[in-house]
Protein backbone atom coordinates (compact mmCIF):
# COMPACT_ATOMS: atom_id res chain seq x y z
CA UNK A 1 0.00 0.00 0.00
CA UNK A 2 2.47 2.63 1.10
CA UNK A 3 4.70 2.43 -1.95
CA UNK A 4 1.77 3.50 -4.12
CA UNK A 5 0.58 5.92 -1.45
CA UNK A 6 4.05 7.44 -1.18
CA UNK A 7 4.39 7.82 -4.93
CA UNK A 8 1.06 9.60 -5.16
CA UNK A 9 1.83 11.96 -2.30
CA UNK A 10 5.25 12.81 -3.73
CA UNK A 11 3.91 13.34 -7.26
CA UNK A 12 1.06 15.58 -6.10
CA UNK A 13 3.29 17.47 -3.69
CA UNK A 14 5.80 18.19 -6.44
CA UNK A 15 3.03 19.18 -8.88
CA UNK A 16 1.85 21.80 -6.38
CA UNK A 17 5.40 23.00 -5.79
CA UNK A 18 5.33 22.03 -2.12
CA UNK A 19 8.46 21.07 -0.26
CA UNK A 20 8.33 18.39 2.40
CA UNK A 21 8.40 21.20 4.95
CA UNK A 22 5.48 23.04 3.35
CA UNK A 23 3.22 19.98 3.14
CA UNK A 24 4.13 19.09 6.72
CA UNK A 25 3.26 22.61 7.86
CA UNK A 26 -0.07 22.60 5.99
CA UNK A 27 -1.09 19.24 7.43
CA UNK A 28 0.16 19.59 10.98
CA UNK A 29 2.69 16.83 10.41
CA UNK A 30 6.43 16.65 10.71
CA UNK A 31 8.74 16.74 7.71
CA UNK A 32 10.04 13.31 8.68
CA UNK A 33 6.50 11.88 8.76
CA UNK A 34 5.80 13.09 5.20
CA UNK A 35 9.20 11.78 4.07
CA UNK A 36 8.45 8.38 5.61
CA UNK A 37 5.07 8.21 3.89
CA UNK A 38 6.75 8.96 0.57
CA UNK A 39 9.81 6.75 0.94
CA UNK A 40 9.30 3.99 3.49
CA UNK A 41 6.86 1.26 4.18
CA UNK A 42 5.35 2.68 7.38
CA UNK A 43 2.55 1.11 9.38
CA UNK A 44 -0.89 2.26 8.36
CA UNK A 45 -1.02 6.05 8.49
CA UNK A 46 -3.79 7.61 10.52
CA UNK A 47 -7.00 8.52 8.71
CA UNK A 48 -6.75 12.02 10.16
CA UNK A 49 -3.29 12.62 8.66
CA UNK A 50 -4.22 11.12 5.29
CA UNK A 51 -7.36 13.26 5.25
CA UNK A 52 -5.34 16.43 5.85
CA UNK A 53 -2.77 15.45 3.21
CA UNK A 54 -5.50 14.66 0.66
CA UNK A 55 -7.18 18.00 1.35
CA UNK A 56 -3.97 19.99 0.86
CA UNK A 57 -3.12 18.06 -2.32
CA UNK A 58 -6.61 18.58 -3.76
CA UNK A 59 -7.65 14.93 -3.96
CA UNK A 60 -9.67 12.43 -1.95
CA UNK A 61 -8.52 9.93 0.64
CA UNK A 62 -9.86 7.21 -1.64
CA UNK A 63 -7.49 8.27 -4.40
CA UNK A 64 -4.45 8.22 -2.13
CA UNK A 65 -5.33 4.83 -0.67
CA UNK A 66 -6.34 3.21 -4.00
CA UNK A 67 -3.58 0.74 -4.86
CA UNK A 68 -5.38 -0.58 -7.92
CA UNK A 69 -5.22 2.78 -9.71
CA UNK A 70 -8.95 2.53 -10.39
CA UNK A 71 -9.41 6.18 -9.38
CA UNK A 72 -7.72 8.84 -11.51
CA UNK A 73 -6.38 12.05 -10.07
CA UNK A 74 -8.94 13.93 -12.17
CA UNK A 75 -11.80 11.88 -10.69
CA UNK A 76 -10.44 12.46 -7.19
CA UNK A 77 -10.14 16.20 -7.81
CA UNK A 78 -13.72 16.33 -9.11
CA UNK A 79 -15.01 14.30 -6.16
CA UNK A 80 -13.25 16.63 -3.71
CA UNK A 81 -14.74 19.66 -5.48
CA UNK A 82 -18.23 18.18 -5.36
CA UNK A 83 -17.93 17.39 -1.64
CA UNK A 84 -16.85 20.96 -1.04
CA UNK A 85 -19.70 22.23 -3.23
CA UNK A 86 -22.27 20.25 -1.25
CA UNK A 87 -21.25 22.09 1.92
CA UNK A 88 -21.63 25.56 0.41
CA UNK A 89 -24.59 27.80 1.10
CA UNK A 90 -27.31 28.09 -1.52
CA UNK A 91 -26.24 31.58 -2.67
CA UNK A 92 -22.71 30.36 -3.47
CA UNK A 93 -24.06 27.24 -5.20
CA UNK A 94 -26.30 29.42 -7.33
CA UNK A 95 -23.34 31.57 -8.42
CA UNK A 96 -21.33 28.50 -9.37
CA UNK A 97 -24.23 27.09 -11.39
CA UNK A 98 -24.50 30.45 -13.19
CA UNK A 99 -20.79 30.34 -14.08
CA UNK A 100 -21.15 26.84 -15.45
CA UNK A 101 -24.15 27.91 -17.54
CA UNK A 102 -22.10 30.80 -18.96
CA UNK A 103 -19.27 28.44 -19.88
CA UNK A 104 -21.74 26.11 -21.57
CA UNK A 105 -23.00 29.02 -23.65
CA UNK A 106 -19.43 29.91 -24.68
CA UNK A 107 -18.73 26.31 -25.71
CA UNK A 108 -21.80 26.13 -27.93
CA UNK A 109 -20.82 29.16 -29.99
Amino acid sequence: MSTELGSKIKELRNARGYTLEKLAELTGSSKSYIWELENKNPPRPSAEKISKIAEQLGVTIEYLMDDGASITVEDATDARFYRKYQQMNEKTKSKIRSFVDLWDEDDSE
